[in-house]
């Protein structure tokens, strides 16, 4: 039996492992929905997912067996017969000619031992602890493809349409994805999933089933059936394990049909601190010190899909106290905190981005976060709400950090209104992180660094330490799970100010700021390239090697021979 809130906060009291002001803040922050009551812990630095784990097993008294640290392989899992493993939430972990160790997050299931005995029975069983989230990662293994699975459903005329798109859900979110493409061809529809920011095909469905599907996506995102010419947005929730997961819904017509993609929304997202959206600890002070500011604009600029949302949450969640009032206009909204008031943007009604943030600004607000600036009447109003005593946040369009100037000004912002109100600009990509579990260390030679990446080669030394993931049942065999993000911060001061008001090009804005210390996206990404948490390749796939950077690597090289 798995145990309850009270049950594993009376555990790690007795353990002294937390003290009672520590379990009294996790049941509000539980009870605010901000996360569940271990997440408290784990967020605020007080218990690790081992420690927590350990304090489990002491009381079921087993042993604790991290299943993060020691991966089984696919094979030994699967030598436990599917249906048995679910329903007893079991997993091989090692066998050896007399014995095998099992691990489970039920150890006091009763029968449990007796079952597994049944296939293996010349062996004795020793039984372990591991926590429930790395059970569910393992039991991932017994996972048939989709496209099996749809052969399954179609073979047994099921409900078609519900069982289908039911099996993509979940497989989705066991894959931690991130949108799921429906794209059309001539005789099927092909199924993708974005993961990690790559795209990956998960599985096929014949062209003739997919209607009836379309339409029951449609029927759950409450967009109108009857409509095939037209693109429609909207948004549905889906139930797993205990859980409602939202997701946002697209449908717009293509040749030959409709392609819908599903955008799931992450359920964790705002709840990061600073430090794990990958801010350096010199990027984290000029944040802080900006979003502690009373007034003021601070602009974080990418590409769709760049993790801006999530880093502008970061910052709404650390202000976010009882003294403080907080609004966001969105499109949509994606994100929910308790204690801040979201507005959705909504055409129907013509609640714009602009009508929406001049009722913010009647609404006595301390923090207004801007979803997007995408017209001049919005960034008008957004900068005059900073110039009369807010602290604004938003996101917008630009390349890079020093683009972000010259664009707005040619919007229509007068100089001096930005040069008086812009604090900080953020620029930002994501790559992918190494996974833990299955990361190792190499020796790369120079001249194989040059030989594969000739534009980054200048950077490594002869005999650099770096790192991949070797693949895993952890990361699905990709050897990356979960991404962070590099960043390029530009701190407007006195000389930037004063630069802004005669119109200056992003070179020239940049110049100044690189002068002042701010470091270009790829210098950014190469220290969590040195330090483990990503790869060349995938530093070299976001962001190019900025010829500044080049030229100074080239003199010092020089300068050493």
């Amino acid at each position: 039996m798995k145990l309850d809130q009270n049950q594993i906060k009376e555990i790690l009291l007795a353990g002294h492992y937390i003290e009672e002001k520590d379990a009294k803040d996790a049941e509000d922050f539980a009870k605010n929905k901000e996360g569940s009551f271990l997440d408290y812990f784990n967020r605020a630095g007080l218990l690790t997912p081992d420690l927590l784990g350990q304090a489990l097993a002491e009381f079921y008294k087993v042993s604790y067996i991290d299943l993060n640290t020691n991966v089984p392989t696919k094979e030994m899992v699967l030598r436990i017969p599917e249906e048995v493993a679910r329903r007893r939430r079991v997993v091989l972990f090692n066998e050896k000619p007399d014995s095998i160790v099992l691990t489970t997050d039920e150890p006091d299931q009763v029968g449990t031992l007796d079952e597994v005995k049944t296939f293996f029975p010349d062996k004795k069983i020793v039984l372990g602890f591991s926590l429930s989230q790395d059970i569910d990662n393992m039991l991932v293994s017994y996972r048939k493809t989709l496209e099996t699975r749809f052969n399954s459903i179609l073979k047994e005329q099921k409900k078609v349409a519900p069982e289908i798109v039911n099996e993509i859900l979940d497989d989705a979110l066991a894959f931690r994805t991130s949108d799921i493409h429906f794209d059309i061809y001539d005789k099927e529809v092909v199924i993708r999933f974005r993961i990690d920011g790559v795209l990956h095909e998960a599985g096929r469905i014949p062209k003739e089933y997919y209607e009836n599907i379309l339409n029951r996506i449609k029927v759950q995102s409450l967009m109108r059936t009857d409509e095939h010419f037209s693109s429609q947005d909207g948004s549905m929730r889906y139930e797993k394990n205990g859980k409602s997961i939202d997701m946002r819904v697209s449908v717009v017509p293509v040749f030959g049909g409709e392609k819908v993609v599903i955008r799931i929304l992450a359920e964790n997202a705002g709840t990061f601190n600073l430090s794990e959206v990958g801010l350096s600890k010199k990027n984290e002070e000029a944040v802080m010190k900006a979003s502690e500011k009373p007034f003021g604009m601070i602009l974080v600029v990418g590409p769709t899909g760049s993790g801006k949302t999530t880093t502008l949450y970061t910052l709404i969640r650390y202000l976010n106290k009882p003294e403080i009032n907080i609004a966001t206009i969105e499109d949509p909204v994606e994100y929910r905190i308790p204690g801040v008031s979201h507005i959705q943007v909504n055409q129907a009604t013509n609640l714009t981005f602009a009508k929406g943030l001049r009722s913010i600004a009647r609404q006595d607000p301390d923090v207004i976060l801007v979803g997007e600036i995408r017209d001049l009447e919005t960034a008008d109003i957004a900068v005059n709400a900073a110039l009369t005593g807010h602290l604004l946040f938003s996101t917008f369009h630009a390349n890079d950090s020093a683009s972000a100037v010259p664009r707005m000004l040619e919007m229509g912002i007068e100089p001096f209104l930005l040069s008086s109100t812009l604090e900080l600009i953020i620029a930002q990509r994501l790559v992918r992180k190494i996974c833990d579990k299955c990361r190792y260390s190499y020796k790369a030679s120079i001249n194989e660094i040059s030989k594969d990446f000739p534009e980054a080669g200048i950077f490594f030394k002869d005999g650099e330490t770096l790192y991949k993931g070797k693949g895993c049942p952890n990361c699905s065999g990709t050897g990356f799970k979960g991404r962070t993000a590099i960043f390029e911060l530009i701190e407007i001061n006195r000389e930037i100010e004063d630069l802004i008001l005669k119109r200056p090009s992003a070179g020239q804005i940049w110049e100044l700021a690189k002068k002042q210390g701010s470091r270009p996206l790829f210098a950014d990404g190469l220290e969590k390239v040195k330090t483990g948490l990503t790869t060349i390749e995938e530093l070299l796939r976001i962001a190019e090697v900025p010829d500044e950077m080049l030229k100074k690597n080239i003199k010092q090289k020089d300068a050493q021979k």
